[in-house]
């Protein structure tokens, strides 16, 4: 992937973007970027979190001792795949350029007249340009009916058989199946069918309950994933419908619908431009070319899936579903959330080494058996040797040697853990799941995880620490401050009329008047809103303000410049310039100033400082300040209308209106999450665009700062960090708690210089121009309400209510994905331990295992599946948020858990072989039974490694528990049915049989 410049056809520095996976240039770009050069001395099990490229997800794999690769692999991306949705994805391009150059072909041949021809499409699809469809359910079913949904068919989810089947291939399990079935022909051939069934039909019994409990695990997690994804592309899009702007799913957007698109959103279906300003579309998404294209009457068409990469503008959809390219597309590539994560593949290098160690001791183990039966040291359970040379059959040879290979076989199964990785799977698709219901949609797997590691978060100010509802408070117009912000009865009607004229044409909002006298409706963005709530108040007339001017050309607002502006014509002779923004840039723009008579006076030093003494009293009460200006303009120095699209709008040498004060209030509970934050170890910072004074205020409010934080570095202001040097960046970087006055490029560059300094560094945005920083981020997050397509396109997770307090929570799981597999890890290697050293002992010392294939099958499920279920679905405790961050290179086996993991495999082992050689004298028993309650205790203890009370909260996780009584109900059942049988089919079987004596 990669950052790609903003084409010359718009404004400079206004938009960044990254190329689509889909681009096909992910692993080059990414190496070319420096993101993941592959070093031949690097540990392969050690990638980044975000951007691998594909020849190091390959290397990965090839260093891993993988016996079932279905198995571990199964969650991981598929890189065959990938290039078959890739070569599609080629395929459908060449097809969208065809359509595309035949319409350049077709306009270069002919002259287009949108503006006579729009009408006529309009009428043919019954709509209005301006008024959009009816709306009514009637209408919307009968376009639905005629020309399609806008829902293309998804590829249907595999069924529960398909994993049902995948499970069965597991080798492992393939051999013992196979064993299986040799040890029951044989077992009723030389034992009669009564007695010979039992060994045979007791390990395919086990085998298929291995295998039924790992299909329904996976199938479940399939249906997770199924669900996550669809959420991700119900994308909500803007539509006039019966005049009115509602806000609709993209599935719900019918041919004849108007949709108003404003930068950062994706083209929702294919259509046709009806008006627009500054618009420029990128379709890279379609054409595989980081092109920026201006869209006008010249060339009206849009594409499906595209972005509006600047501008706004309104378009006449056409073509919905699969009539479309980008349908086409969607429909032949399957949306698989597989990827690599960074700990699923850490966890593959810890499960090759314990594979290389269990299949040595398998190997050992099988050597020993075949050597100690074939020389006569193995017997039966009556003291008769079991194999005598010349004496013995063949088919008691044969079945001997089968029990052997049957048991080193078994010994891989449990010894090798293939269900480590995937239980990160299990722990990731439960923490998404649960993540959704916390206001936060994980795009890519990898940053649950990554979340945990955090160090640092750079959180946008308005919407994501404030609550986004911006209303004007305070107003200074005509020079004076006003009573109250809709006090403009002293104003002179000059006055009036520029300022409703300003609020009205330099929106990119809109204000609805139902006829029936119900209340008026106002869209928009928040500070929109505010500033058209606010010409209500003054008693605007918005369509009637409207059609009073024509508007000529606009310069849409975007973080660079923090302001926009307009050119209108009045009278068809005078044209007037308005611009609107942050208030201290625009009065800095300003040579004079309105008086409330509407006469125009010099913009003296005296009277700057009085205005920026009005910004600073506002910003210190944390309000946004808004500034209004304009010029006259004469008609010949505006360019004819082909030259028009590269006009920029002069700013120089205007005259100041008015300057508003808006307030947007701290969101309920964000003092508490930023303390929260602190006491975790993670430094919350605030990067906002707003003035220094504001931003302070802010993070006062908010807990960021405290009184005696309040000098450069710790607030900075966004062009004195832009102007430092690399060096100096890293050096400041750490100590920045606010940024003021910042662009997107300054919130880069903070993000690198945190990153450089050893951060993992989580980032809040919600603009088409925090796509970089979002992208540059080891967590991106885009606000799900606020924020753009663009935004949500580059992050890694969508916060869904745009809210702080839930980013802390994202933290929380993120610790506690990684808390649950530390857990689960402990309790698996314990048992590994434990069960191969018992194994190996036995049959050295005695030539026979205590642990059959029955019960190591049992031991399998338990620690592979049961196991997993229960430690990867602890949820997250407050005492997580008490610890330092965890480190991005700290080892997945602390020394804490070495310390549990070798006193408890310590009891385990002495505790088996003692009751497995002395127990029958300790116990007096003239019969042994199996037990393996300690299995269940070492579960319980692998919940808190870290924690002397391993029961704490216990009783909150009803999960855990259902799993830990399933464990034991089935325990008990099965020692009390193998009991039975045994006693039943051996006639009161020999005390002294090895094979029942734990």
């Amino acid at each position: 992937m990669e950052l790609a410049e903003r084409a010359p056809e718009a404004s400079p520095g206004r938009y960044h973007r990254r190329r689509d996976d889909d681009d096909g240039n992910g692993s080059d770009c990414s190496d070319v970027l420096g993101v993941d050069v592959l070093d031949e001395g690097a540990d392969p099990f050690d990638i980044p979190a975000k951007r691998a490229s594909v020849e190091r997800l390959r290397r990965w794999r090839q260093a891993a001792l993988v016996l079932n690769a279905s198995r571990r692999f199964r969650y991981t991306l598929d890189l065959k795949k990938e290039e078959e949705k890739e070569q599609i994805r080629r395929k459908i391009r060449a097809h969208a350029q065809v359509i595309r150059a035949a319409l350049l072909f077709k306009e270069a041949g002919q002259k287009h007249d949108v503006d006579r021809e729009l009408p006529g499409l309009a009428n043919l699809l019954k709509t209005n340009t301006e008024k959009g469809v009816h709306g009514d359910e009637v209408d919307l079913a009968c376009r639905a009916n005629a020309f399609g949904a806008n829902r293309y068919p998804r590829k249907k989810g595999r069924s529960f058989l398909v994993f049902l089947w995948e499970a069965c291939q597991d080798l492992t399990l393939v051999i013992l199946i196979i064993a299986a079935v040799i040890s029951l022909v044989l077992g009723i051939a030389t034992e009669g069918i009564k007695e010979g069934w039992y060994d045979g039909a007791s390990i395919a019994f086990a085998v298929f309950l291995v295998i039924l409990v790992t299909a329904v695990s996976d199938y479940k997690q399939s249906l997770q994933f199924q669900h996550l994804n669809e959420e991700k592309q119900n994308i909500q899009v803007e539509v006039i419908r019966g005049g009115r702007r509602i806000e609709v799913s993209i599935f719900d957007i019918v041919v004849g619908d108007v949709v108003a698109l404003k930068i950062g959103d994706q083209v929702p279906a294919d259509g046709v431009l009806v008006s627009g300003h500054s618009l420029a579309i990128d379709e890279s998404s379609m054409t595989g070319e980081s092109k920026i294209v201006v869209k006008d009457h010249k060339s009206p068409f849009l594409m499906g899936g595209c972005k509006v990469a600047d501008g706004y503008g309104t378009m006449l959809v056409t073509a919905v579903g699969l009539n479309t390219e980008w349908g086409l597309l969607m429909a032949s590539i399957s949306e698989d959330n597989n990827e690599e994560t960074p700990l699923q593949v850490r966890l593959n290098g810890v499960a090759t080494f314990i594979g290389i160690v269990g299949l040595s001791v398998a190997a050992m183990v099988l050597i020993v058996l075949v050597a100690r039966y074939f020389t006569g040291h193995t017997t039966n359970p009556d003291g008769s040797i079991q194999f005598v040379k010349g004496q013995t059959s063949v088919k008691s040879t044969i079945f001997g040697t089968i029990k052997i290979l049957t048991i080193a076989v078994t010994i891989v199964v449990v010894a090798v853990p293939e269900g480590l990785p995937l239980a990160v799977t299990l722990t990731l698709a439960y923490s998404m799941q649960k993540m959704m219901a916390d206001k936060a949609l994980v795009r890519r797997l990898s940053a649950c995880e990554t979340m945990g590691s955090a160090t640092t978060i750079c959180s946008d100010k308005t919407g994501t620490l404030t609550l986004n509802q911006m209303t004007v408070v305070r107003s200074v117009v005509g020079g004076i401050k006003l009573k109250s912000p809709a006090d403009i009865e002293n104003l002179s009607p000059v006055v009036s009329s520029l300022i409703l004229e300003g609020i009205a044409q330099n929106s990119s909002g809109s204000v609805f008047e139902p006829e029936d006298g119900s209340p008026i409706e106002i869209t928009g963005s928040p500070t929109e809103k505010a500033i058209l709530s606010w010409g209500v108040e003054l008693h605007m007339k918005f369509a009637e303000e409207k059609s009073k001017s024509s508007i000529i050309h606009v310069s849409p607002f975007n973080s660079e410049k923090k302001r926009a502006g307009v050119a209108v014509i009045v009278d068809d002779s005078d044209i007037h310039v308005h611009w609107k923004g942050a208030a201290e840039i625009v009065l800095a723009l300003c040579t004079n100033w309105l008086d409330v008579n509407g006469i125009s006076h010099e913009m003296t030093p005296d009277k700057a400082n009085q205005f920026k003494k009005y910004i600073e009293e506002m910003a210190e009460e944390s309000l946004r300040c808004v500034a209004f200006a304009y010029r006259t303009l004469d008609l010949n120095y505006v360019p004819n209308e082909e030259e028009r699209i590269n006009w920029e709008l002069p700013d120089n040498e205007l005259a100041l209106i008015g300057i508003v004060g808006m307030k947007d209030p701290c969101r309920p509970g964000v003092r508490n999450a930023v303390d929260l934050c602190k006491n975790a170890g993670v430094k919350v910072r605030m990067v906002t665009g707003d003035n220094l004074q504001t931003a302070r205020a802010i993070a006062l409010e908010c807990g960021i700062l405290t009184d005696s934080q309040a000098s450069q570095p710790v607030i900075i202001e966004g062009k004195v960090f832009r102007a430092y040097s690399d060096a100096e960046r890293e050096a400041v970087a750490d100590q920045i708690s606010v940024m003021g006055r910042s662009s997107p490029s300054d919130k880069l560059l903070l993000v690198k210089a945190l990153k450089k300094k050893g951060n993992v560094v989580a980032v809040t945005g919600d603009g088409t121009n925090d796509a970089p920083a979002l992208h540059e981020a080891d967590i991106g997050l885009a606000m799900g309400i606020q924020g753009t397509e663009v935004a949500k396109e580059s992050s890694d997770i969508i916060i869904l209510d745009d809210n702080f307090a839930s980013v802390v929570k994202v933290v929380r799981w993120g610790r506690s994905v990684y808390a649950n597999i530390q857990k689960f890890i402990q309790f698996q290697l314990t048992v590994n331990v434990a069960a191969l050293i018992i194994n190996v002992v036995a049959a050295i010392s005695s030539g026979n295992v205590p642990l059959n294939a029955v019960q190591l099958l049992w031991v399998n499920l338990i620690m592979d599946t049961l196991g997993a279920l229960a430690l990867a679905t602890e949820p997250p405790t407050d005492q997580l948020m008490k610890r330092p961050p965890v480190g991005r290179k700290e080892p997945l086996v602390t020394n804490i858990m070495w310390r549990n993991l070798f006193i408890q495999a310590v009891f385990q082992v002495t505790v088996l072989l003692t009751l497995n050689f002395r127990g029958r004298d300790l116990l007096h028993l003239t019969q042994d039974t199996l037990d393996h309650a300690n299995k269940v205790f070492n579960e319980f203890n692998s919940r808190k490694p870290y924690e002397l009370n391993i029961f704490d909260g216990v009783s909150r996780n009803h999960l855990f528990l259902a799993v830990v009584s399933i464990t034991v109900v089935l325990q008990i059942t099965k020692d009390q049915l193998h009991l039975h049988l045994h006693l039943h089919l051996c006639d009161c079987a020999c005390p002294s049989d090895q094979n029942y004596q734990l």
